[in-house]
């Protein structure tokens, strides 16, 4: 017969703000192997030709170096940071430039064999809840933007339409 484990170990909640410019959406998520910086990289490049982005992972073993890549400096720099605030291991953060909007690429994301999940795409204030106990820290949740303010009405639906239709992107059947 087995015998459960016991642990007795005391556990820190954490919360951890994701930094970013205004005017970017990040996404972030979980992969599994090194060469997954090298696998975003190109899966983005291969999705929006000429994009701006920075692509942070955090290793979680071996080395655990924080792996960085990305068409843009200031990009990969930001990402770096999140990655080092964040300390989760097998964490990825991708910050994309202005402009690019995360539904441009998610597909494309969701193909690369190493992804895991995908915790979040936002342009919104993003902070992420972490557990650590000892050397592991480990993402438990992601607080995305705002608490809702009530239920769409009529003239919203209008508006959200227009604005689908104002960034490129049309909402059929209304």
């Amino acid at each position: 017969m087995l015998t459960p484990l016991a642990y007795n170990t005391v556990m820190e909640l954490i919360r951890v703000e994701i930094e970013k410019p205004d005017d970017s959406n990040v996404i972030i998520g979980q992969s599994h192997f090194i060469k997954t910086v090298e696998d975003i990289h190109e899966a983005l490049v291969q999705s929006v030709p000429g994009i701006k982005f920075g692509v942070a992972f955090n290793e979680a073993s071996q080395d655990r170096l924080v792996r960085v890549s990305g068409t843009d400096e200031k990009l990969k720099e930001i990402a770096a940071k999140n990655a080092l605030a964040v300390a989760a291991g097998h964490f990825f953060i991708i910050v994309l430039g202005a402009g690019v909007f995360p539904i441009n690429v998610l597909h494309a994301l969701k193909a690369v064999p190493e992804i895991v999940t995908i915790y979040a795409a936002s342009a919104n204030p993003l902070a992420l809840l972490l557990a650590e106990e000892g050397e592991q820290r480990a993402v438990l949740g992601v607080f995305d933007g705002y608490k809702p303010l009530g239920l769409e009405g009529p003239q919203d639906v209008s508006r959200r339409s227009a604005f689908l239709r104002a960034i490129g992107y049309k909402l059929g059947g209304e």
